[in-house]
């Protein structure tokens, strides 16, 4: 059982899915889900690998205060779990589902705060699968973290 708002996202990005399978980028509007809008972003796929950020909402670059558009994803991550986040991207597009990882956000001087990543894979102008839609969701209170690195 995930955050109300994750399954939220979820359920949203099925009721996209044609013939079961994977939504097109296209048909994602995110006017549905306007009040989720600052905790989303979207990720690409390029061929080198790489999982480049095309759109981030407020929270998200607020959390890692800086823009984010044009940088791999995979380096928000530490070091040694950047394995797993990218194994995480490649089945979800593979299988065509929705993987959520459970990561804290870590702040100086502060206990981590419990976060959920949603990933949700989607089919790009290409016609590949080569887009996924995302959401930063706390699990706990934030408040703690602000104006902490």
């Amino acid at each position: 059982m995930f955050h109300p708002s994750t399954e939220r996202l979820i359920d949203y990005w099925r009721s996209k899915a044609v013939n079961d399978g994977v939504p097109a980028r296209a048909d994602v509007n995110p006017g549905d889900f306007l009040d989720l809008l600052p905790q989303v972003f979207i990720l690409g796929r390029d061929e080198k690998g790489r999982y480049p950020v095309r759109l981030a909402g407020g929270f998200v670059t607020d959390l890692h205060a800086r823009d984010l558009r044009g940088e791999d994803a995979l380096g928000f991550w530490a070091l040694s779990h950047r394995l797993e986040v990218k194994s995480a991207l490649d089945v979800a597009r593979r299988r065509g589902e929705p993987v959520v990882i459970t990561a804290d956000i870590r702040a100086v001087g502060v206990p981590s705060v419990g976060l959920e990543v949603l990933l949700a894979p989607m089919v790009g102008a290409s016609g590949q699968t080569d887009r996924f839609l995302g959401l930063y969701q706390p699990v706990a209170m934030i408040q703690r973290l602000m104006g902490r690195p």
